[in-house]
């Protein structure tokens, strides 16, 4: 590896395909080609690293979302759209497995992971649809807020329900039934969420 940059996204990529309890130290040092005792030099431990490597990957995607969502600033919808793209592209390369694991063997990493969700993304998408509601472009009857907490917020369990919908369906399928279709039955003009069919 030429960075740690390059070994934290390495090692993220397989935390995420295999589960960060079932990928060991011992199968990331095989693969990178160092030692084990060479990783403890630098992570005090494997929570350590899976935190550090998770917040590489958060950093990563926080940046793209940010720079898509100002390039569309005129048009919140758009960028609500552009927000759960962006996620759906990142999210597709979790494995249940790994959420699952965070949540029972590092309690610290999970937290991390919901603050992201909950700061950066959740935040952002209520931030985007309050701003939609008060240019009119989201209907005044709405409360987007209980809308988030009932909708928006919870799409990770529809996405890993006992039926993988990564697996079943393209990205473009699941944005669309699970996204842009809702957005168009909240929207005043169907018109700004057309454009993107």
């Amino acid at each position: 590896m030429e960075s740690k940059e390059e070994f934290l996204e390495f090692a993220i990529s397989k935390f995420l395909r295999y589960g960060s309890k079932r990928f060991t130290l011992d199968d990331l040092s095989h693969e990178i080609g160092i030692s084990k005792k060479t990783i403890y030099q630098h992570f005090t431990n494997k929570e350590a690293l899976v935190h550090e490597s998770l917040g590489f990957l958060l950093d990563k995607i926080k940046a793209e979302v940010t720079q898509s969502v100002e390039q569309v600033r005129s048009n919140p919808i758009l960028g609500i759209i552009m927000i759960y793209k962006i996620g759906l592209e990142y999210l597709k390369l979790f494995s249940p497995t790994f959420l699952e694991g965070i949540k029972k063997y590092y309690p610290k990493v999970n937290e991390q992971y919901k603050n992201f969700k909950n700061r950066e993304i959740n935040g952002l998408v209520l931030s985007l649809l309050k701003t939609a509601q008060k240019n009119g472009q989201i209907r005044q009857n709405v409360n987007v807020e209980l809308s988030c907490q009932l909708y928006l917020n919870h799409l990770e369990s529809l996405l890993f329900q006992s039926n993988n919908l990564f697996d079943q369906y393209s990205n473009r399928e699941l944005l669309e039934n699970l996204i842009i279709n809702y957005i168009r039955g909240i929207a005043t003009d169907n018109h700004l969420v057309m454009e993107l069919s």
